[in-house]
């Protein structure tokens, strides 16, 4: 009979072989995701990619994310039908440019003067409410919602020198659906056509420049290149975006998959927070392109106290809204009264 003791003695020996070569289990067939973002190929290598290369190495071959820039597979204003269709696996994008069927749409993007700076989104969606809302709201038309982040400010790059409001007269600008609804009330024309057309369109006359984006991503996908002047003024301290799956696509993922996909996105909101914050003030700083022009905080007052009477517009128009417009004005009241560095613009 084998004894206690040379079964232990046995097992001992035999156990540095079997951990010297550990299996390595890969998926036999990879979940094959087709993901579109609103940005273009310069922009979404900073805003999008780095959530998909996190993503596709960390998953050990279980799923398999292919990227595609705007307009790929579908225009960006169509991208939520092409979601709900499984056209389209998966979306990085604003509710505003996406044409989000529900109260959100305006929000997504610019909402003039609802943010100061980049981290002032997941405070208002993770402390203050908006994550329950956006959850809900898209449950309702059959997408999951997976989360929001900030990014840069809206600024306006332009071939014509600004130094009044007055200067916003007659601008054709290329801008976000809410913002250009807003800006027109000052003169600004908005201006819809494919996100990658807008560099030409400058150069053909016509557009004469973007109200759009911080100085990052002019310098970063070529618009510096074609417009002389940058406003510090804004009209929003951050861009509000969100990501998007298919709800079918999402309830078939593995649950250490999903874990996977929010820690990416988690880990492309970290990388996209400096890339932002840093590159607003190099570029300002030392950036030999646009030439930096401000209209007197006086007068810009104007613009900001018209966005006051613009968030009233929008919370008549709905129970959500009403609700949204109200976080906007605890969370204005909270940091104004906190004072800087919270509500210097």
């Amino acid at each position: 009979m084998t004894t206690r003791r040379t079964f232990l003695k046995g097992a001992a020996l035999a156990a540095p072989a079997a951990l010297a070569t550990p299996a390595i289990v890969k998926a036999q067939t990879a979940i094959k995701w087709r993901w579109q973002t609103y940005a273009g190929a310069a922009l979404g290598e900073h805003v999008t990619k780095p959530m998909i290369d996190y993503i596709n190495t960390a998953a050990n071959g279980e799923l398999e994310i292919e990227l595609f820039y705007a307009d790929q597979i579908v225009p960006t204003g169509e991208l939520f039908q092409a979601l709900q269709r499984g056209t389209i696996d998966a979306v990085h994008s604003d509710d505003d440019s996406m044409a989000s069927p529900t109260p959100l749409r305006q929000f997504g993007g610019y909402f003039p003067f609802a943010t100061k700076h980049i981290l002032d989104v997941p405070v208002l969606f993770n402390q203050y409410g908006l994550k329950d809302i956006w959850e809900a709201e898209y449950a309702k038309v059959g997408v999951k919602w997976l989360g929001a982040a900030g990014q840069d400010p809206c600024n306006f790059n332009t071939k014509k020198e600004i130094t009044s409001l007055a200067d916003l007269d007659g601008l054709k600008l290329y801008t976000f659906p809410t913002a250009g609804r807003f800006l027109a009330q000052f003169g600004v024309v908005p201006m819809n056509i494919p996100y990658e057309d807008a560099e030409v369109a400058v150069q053909t006359g016509e557009l004469d420049g973007m109200a759009w984006s911080g100085i990052t991503e002019d310098y970063t996908v070529g618009w510096a290149n074609v417009t002389d002047y940058f406003l510090t003024n804004n009209i929003s301290g951050a861009w509000i975006g969100s990501y998007f799956v298919n709800e079918a696509r999402w309830a078939e993922l593995p649950e250490h998959l999903k874990t996977l996909v929010i820690a990416g996105m988690e880990a492309g909101h970290t990388y996209r927070n400096q890339w932002y914050w840093g590159g607003e003030a190099k570029l300002r700083a030392t950036g030999d392109k646009l030439a930096l022009r401000s209209v007197p905080s006086a007068e810009w007052a104007e613009v900001e106290n018209a966005a006051k009477a613009f968030w009233e517009e929008i919370a008549q128009e709905g129970e959500i809204q009403q609700k949204i417009v109200s976080i906007f004005k605890e969370y204005n009241g909270v940091i104004n009264q906190a004072g800087p560095p919270y509500n210097f613009g």
